[in-house]
Formats: structure tokens, C-alpha cells, sequence
């Protein structure tokens, strides 16, 4: 099954993604995890993508296609995939469908100010890119031993940037997905675990209407 995971920054998309990659057996590909690599990579296209990244703003559509189409014509797809931050746009939407055939888009509904606290306290391993809360989480490194640090693009000015550019450019998918009909909408809760629940049920709905 493919599947585009929709939803505001810090809604809890990569937290989910994980879970249903041990559900259904299928890769999550994460565009923020693949331009977060290539960021890191020193070279000067990783320099211009760390840039854009800290500023909040949008890497360009070609530069993502180019990447993302590379990583689902890997051996590890063939049964399916979870889309975790591509498409951002309509335009993108569109040109997803050039290369890959959506079966069902979840869209993680999760209240604005309950997202803004989240990400308020967030803190990413440098070494396994595993995140956690500062509020709940006390330790001063991962569970696996490495550095805990924020994200640039979780420090306050870039939380407000990626929320407008939201907005703007990524929520008019919900509409876009609702009209092709495989749109299902994922009410985020407290627990992961019911957030989780709420996701398969939505997409045991999605498998028998096709």
C-alpha cells in the first residue's frame, strides 16, 4: 500500500510512521530525513539545502523529485511505502503522480496549540535522529548514547515560518486529496498508541472501498 502521510509540523507524522512501518512491513521514507542527510554532507548542495532547511523555508520541488524518485526505486518498496513530508504542495501532489500511485492519504488532525507545546520542547539525537520531549525526557543523551539537540528548524523563529508556510502551501492538500477520494482523516490523541489505532482502522476503511 502507498501512502501519503499529511499533517502540520509536529503533529507526531514521523512518531506514527514508524508504528505502521512494524504494522504493514513496508519502508517509511521521510523527505525531511533525506534532506536532513544530504544537509549534513558538507558538500555545497548540502550547504544550500542546510540554509533553507534553518530558515524554515521550502527546498525546491525539482531537488526533492530528484531525491525521492531515486528512494522509491529502491528493492525495499516493492509492497508499498509511507510518505512522511512530500507532497508539501498541490504542484507537488501533481507531480508525484508521474512516479507513484497513492492508494491512501492519512491526514494526522492534531490541535494547533497542543503541536506548538510539542515542539516547543523537542530535542533529535544527531546520532540515530530518534526525538523526544524535554519536558518528559530528562536524560542528557539518547537512549543510544548520542548528542540530544534542537533542530534549527524547531527553534522558536523557524516554528512560526514552517506554520505559515503550512498554511499556505501544504493544507490546501487535505482538500485536494478529499476530492480524488482517498483522503482519511487520523484524529492525533494523547497516547501514540491511540493515535495508531485510529490510523489502521482508517486504512483498513481505505483498503475495502478499493
Amino acid at each position: 500500500m502507498k501512502i501519503v502521510l499529511l499533517g502540520a509540523p509536529g503533529s507526531g507524522k514521523g512518531t506514527l510512521a514508524g508504528k505502521l512501518v512494524d504494522e504493514l512491513n513496508i519502508p517509511t521514507i521521510s523527505t525531511g530525513d533525506l534532506l536532513r542527510k544530504t544537509a549534513a554532507s558538507g558538500t555545497e548542495f548540502g550547504n544550500k539545502i542546510k540554509e533553507t532547511m534553518a530558515s524554515g523555508g521550502l527546498v525546491s520541488t525539482e531537488t526533492v523529485l530528484e531525491m525521492l524518485k531515486a528512494r522509491l526505486g529502491e528493492s525495499d518498496t516493492k509492497n508499498g511505502y509511507i510518505l512522511d513530508g512530500f507532497p508539501r504542495t498541490i504542484e507537488q501532489a501533481q507531480l508525484l503522480e508521474n512516479i507513484a500511485d497513492i492508494d491512501a492519504c492519512l491526514y494526522l488532525d492534531v490541535d494547533k496549540d497542543v503541536i506548538v507545546d510539542r515542539l516547543s520542547g523537542r530535542i533529535t539525537c544527531r546520532d540515530c535522529g530518534k526525538i523526544y520531549n524535554s519536558k518528559t525526557y530528562k536524560e542528557t543523551t539518547c537512549e543510544c548514547g548520542g548528542e540530544l539537540y534542537v533542530r534549527d528548524d524547531d527553534k522558536p523563529e523557524a516554528i512560526a515560518i514552517r506554520f505559515e508556510t503550512y498554511e499556505k502551501n501544504t493544507k490546501p492538500l487535505i482538500k485536494y486529496y478529499q476530492d480524488k477520494g482517498i483522503l482519511k482523516t487520523v484524529k492525533g490523541m494523547d497516547d501514540p498508541m491511540d493515535t495508531f489505532k485510529n490510523a489502521i482502522d482508517a486504512l483498513d476503511c481505505a483498503q475495502k472501498e478499493n
